[in-house]
């Protein structure tokens, strides 16, 4: 599905958005000895799109934030019309996986998180909606439930879409990644968080996944364990007590969590483990199905990761799991 030119160079793209997340936009943009990075791949340009929001988005004030000349348009930003890209399976397993790129709440890296997911989980029978969601430091009011509102939103479009695209509503998974993972982690446990009005009878489905994957994820969201810039991004420079505790999704997981499944290399030096290893406790103490992966090395951004290394086998894990929560399909 994916360009077969995009495999190549993969440590490269790797590092990029591993130092992008881990420095975050200032740094990177002033940065010159990132490798070249390929452009939009096709698959991404020619998959379907659907809107989340035909009328426009609940919450109001976007604007627009200036973009280096050299910026990668792999790295998305100033998303003001948040969708999903569609990629569906030659065969269907009766299933869907809403995919959750990272990128530090600064931009959403929609190829080693996004395409390359799309392109390994097809091939698995799973219809994969990739989403681009709103960016909380791109203007909007309520910058700290906007991306949530989307996440949810997303669910609801997917499962108001079972039909057309020939899978079962209730075998809905989602999985995310770095930043994105910490609004997967948000999505599982404040997935009936009400955040605007209803509109239509598809804010009436329901927003929870069947499973939750997370995949090298911010969970918490201070210091020293969180991703400072996923945190300011999404909070702010000050936010206060209330605010961070509704935004750190380890302190609302409840019996009606979804199953999680976890990997996270032990030498990430930009999201550091202790965030799964928080997220695994909480999950724990709710008695919740839980299974946890964590590789000896990998760095942060991996996306699939290298065939030849064992942080690149999580997808056959995560696959392997998701048979067992979701069902044999079809």
């Amino acid at each position: 599905m994916a360009d077969e030119g995009l495999k190549s160079g993969q440590v490269g793209r790797r590092s990029f958005l591993a130092t992008a997340a881990g420095l975050g936009l200032s740094a990177v943009a002033k940065a010159q000895d990132f490798p070249k990075l390929p452009p939009m791949p096709k698959a991404w340009t020619d998959a379907e799109q659907i809107p989340l929001w035909p009328e426009g988005p609940p919450t109001r004030g976007f604007a627009a934030r200036p973009v280096p000349p050299n910026w990668p348009d792999i790295m998305v930003r100033n998303i003001e019309r948040p969708a999903l890209h569609v990629f569906r399976p030659e065969r269907s397993n009766g299933r869907a996986l809403l995919s959750i790129p990272g990128g530090a709440y600064t931009f959403v890296s929609i190829l080693n998180e996004g395409v390359d997911i799309a392109r390994a989980m097809t091939a698995r029978g799973y219809t994969v909606f990739v989403l681009t969601y709103r960016l909380p430091d791109e203007g909007w009011a309520d910058r700290a439930d906007v991306p949530l509102q989307d996440a949810q939103r997303a669910m609801r479009v997917i499962r108001a879409n079972a039909k057309r695209y020939g899978f079962q509503a209730d075998a809905v998974a989602a999985v995310g990644f770095s930043a994105g993972g910490h609004l997967g982690a948000s999505l599982a446990t404040g997935f009936d968080e009400t955040l605007h009005r209803p509109r239509d009878a598809t804010d009436a489905l329901d927003a929870r996944p069947a499973a939750m994957g997370l995949v090298y994820p911010v969970i918490s969201v201070t210091a020293p364990v969180t991703h400072a810039e996923s945190a300011m991004r999404l909070l702010g420079d000050h936010p206060v007590a209330d605010l961070v505790a509704r935004r750190s999704p380890a302190q609302h997981v409840t019996e009606r969590t979804p199953p999680v499944f976890l990997a996270h290399a032990i030498d990430d030096r930009a999201v550091p483990v202790e965030n799964s290893l928080i997220m695994m406790r909480a999950l724990q103490a709710a008695n919740r199905p839980l299974e946890v992966h964590l590789f000896e090395e990998g760095g942060h951004g991996f996306g699939l990761g290298p065939a030849d290394k064992p942080c690149g086998q999580w997808s056959t894990l995560f696959a392997a799991w998701l048979d067992r929560h979701l069902g044999k399909g079809r």
